[in-house]
C-alpha cells in the first residue's frame, strides 16, 4: 500500500509522522502551505522521532500537491489538516481514481463535536484515541448520516508506553528520589539519566487571559527558587512569531520577559517534548496532550485545575484521573500518578482495539467499489475560505480577508 499523507500545521505534522511510523508500507508527508505553515525548525523537531539529522518534509503550493498526486499515485491519502484544509482538500484525492481518504485528529477529543466531523465529511475513515471518543465521534456521524466510519490507533505518540500503573491516591514530592519508579507499578521507565528539571507544556489557547498565564508562570518561579537543583522549562510549542495550529495572543515567553522577575528562574525551549521528558522530574499542564506523554513514559504530572475544569478549558478528559492539582501544589513540587483505571479508558487502551490499520487496508483492497465520498454540507463561502486558504499564499489570504471584512 502506497500512501501520502500531508498536513498543515505543526500539531498535525508530529502527529502524522509518528502515525506513519506505526503503518508498514510505503509513505510519503509534505506539508501543504497555509497561513499556519510550520517553520522548517518546528519540520524538523515534529518528524524527528528522536533523530537529530531528519531533514524536514517539504512545503508545497496546492498546485505542486495536486501535482504529486497524480505522479505519486497512492492508494490512500491521510489528511493531517485542520478541518477547514481537510475541507478544501478533500475533492482533490480521488478525482482521477478512487482512493481511501483518512482523517483524525492529533490528540485529545474529548468532548466530540459535530464541525470537526462536518468538515472532515468526505472522510472514509476517522481515526480517534480512546473508547471515549469512538462512541462520542461515532455517534455524531449517524446523526450526520455521514458514511465514513470512526477508527481508533494508540495516541502515536504513547507507542512505547508499557502501561500506567499507581492509582490516584497517589503524590510525589520531588523532595524525594524522582528517578525511582513507583514500587509495584509494572513499569519501566522511559527515562535515561537523573531527572533534573520540571517542564511546563503551554497551550496555545487556554488559559486566556493575561492574568492566569502570569499566575501560571509566577508559580513556576516559585517552584524554581525553591528547587534550585532543578531546571523548570516552558515546553513552547513555537517560539515568538512562528506558526502553530492555533493562534496564541499572549506567547509565554513575551509575558516571561515583562514580568518584574528575576528572569533567569525559568527555561524557555521549543524543542521535542520528547527530549524533555526524557529528562524530567515532573511535568505540568493546564491543557495538553502532552499530559498523556507524561504518563506514557512515567513522569508524575498535575494538570492545573485553577481556571476551571471544562469545555473549555480542554481538560474535562482529566477528571477522575487523579492528576488534576492546583499552583500551589506546583509551587511545593507536589505531582501525582494517574488512576488506572482513567489510564486504560482514556488512551491507554490493549492494541489489539486498535483497528485503524485494519480498516485502512481493507477499504484500500476494495477501492474500485467503494461509493462517491461524501458531499461538503458546508455552505459556500466557507468551500471558498477553505480554498483560499490553501489556493493563496498567506499573506494574499490574509489581505482577502481583510477585505471581505472591509466590505462587509
Amino acid at each position: 500500500m502506497r500512501l501520502l499523507a500531508v498536513a498543515d500545521s505543526d500539531s498535525y505534522l508530529k502527529w502524522a509522522a509518528a502515525l506513519l511510523r506505526t503503518l508498514p508500507g510505503e509513505h510519503r508527508l509534505v506539508v501543504v502551505r497555509s497561513p499556519i505553515t510550520p517553520s522548517a525548525a518546528q519540520r524538523r523537531a515534529a518528524v524527528s522521532g528522536g533523530r537529530d539529522d531528519t531533514p524536514a518534509p517539504e512545503v508545497l503550493t496546492a498546485r505542486r500537491l495536486r501535482a504529486l498526486l497524480r505522479g505519486y499515485d497512492p492508494d490512500a491519502v491521510l489528511l493531517a489538516c485542520t478541518g477547514p484544509v481537510v475541507r478544501a482538500l478533500s475533492p482533490w484525492v480521488s478525482r482521477d481514481r478512487r482512493r481511501v481518504l483518512l482523517t483524525g485528529l492529533p490528540g485529545i477529543s474529548v468532548p466530540a463535536g459535530e464541525k470537526a466531523w462536518r468538515l472532515r465529511a468526505a472522510a472514509d475513515l476517522f481515526v480517534v484515541h480512546s473508547g471515549r471518543e469512538a462512541a462520542e465521534f461515532g455517534r455524531i456521524a449517524r446523526d450526520l448520516g455521514l458514511p465514513g466510519r470512526v477508527v481508533r490507533a494508540t495516541l502515536p505518540f504513547l507507542h512505547d508506553a508499557v502501561g500506567p500503573g499507581g492509582d490516584s491516591r497517589d503524590r510525589i514530592d520531588l523532595g524525594g528520589d524522582p528517578q525511582a519508579p513507583e514500587e509495584g507499578s509494572g513499569r519501566s521507565s522511559l527515562r535515561s539519566g537523573r531527572p533534573d528539571r520540571v517542564v511546563f507544556a503551554t497551550q496555545a489557547k487556554v488559559p486566556g487571559l493575561r492574568e492566569e498565564r502570569e499566575r501560571v508562570l509566577y508559580a513556576l518561579a516559585g517552584l524554581a527558587r525553591s528547587r534550585p537543583d532543578l531546571r523548570v522549562v516552558v515546553k513552547l510549542r513555537a517560539r515568538v512569531g512562528e506558526e502553530q495550529t492555533h493562534r496564541e495572543e499572549l506567547h509565554y515567553e513575551t509575558l516571561w520577559r515583562e514580568l518584574p522577575v528575576e528572569h533567569g528562574l525559568l527555561g524557555f525551549d521549543a524543542g521535542p517534548m520528547h527530549a524533555q521528558l526524557a529528562r524530567a522530574a515532573g511535568f505540568v499542564t493546564v491543557s495538553s496532550t502532552a499530559a498523556l506523554e507524561a504518563i506514557a513514559a512515567d513522569v508524575p504530572l498535575l494538570v492545573l485545575s485553577d481556571f476551571g475544569v471544562n469545555a473549555q478549558m480542554i481538560n474535562l478528559v482529566f477528571e477522575g484521573s487523579g492528576v488534576l492539582g492546583t499552583l500551589e501544589e506546583l509551587v511545593q513540587g507536589r505531582f501525582r500518578r494517574p488512576d488506572a483505571r482513567w489510564c486504560a479508558e482514556n488512551y491507554f487502551h490493549p492494541e489489539a482495539e486498535n483497528d485503524w490499520a485494519r480498516e485502512l487496508e481493507a477499504l484500500v483492497a476494495r477501492a474500485e467499489s467503494l461509493p462517491e465520498p461524501a458531499g461538503d454540507p458546508g455552505g459556500r463561502w466557507a468551500r471558498t475560505r477553505a480554498s483560499l486558504r490553501v489556493e493563496l499564499p498567506p499573506a494574499a489570504y490574509r489581505g482577502a480577508l481583510r477585505l471581505r471584512r472591509a466590505l462587509r
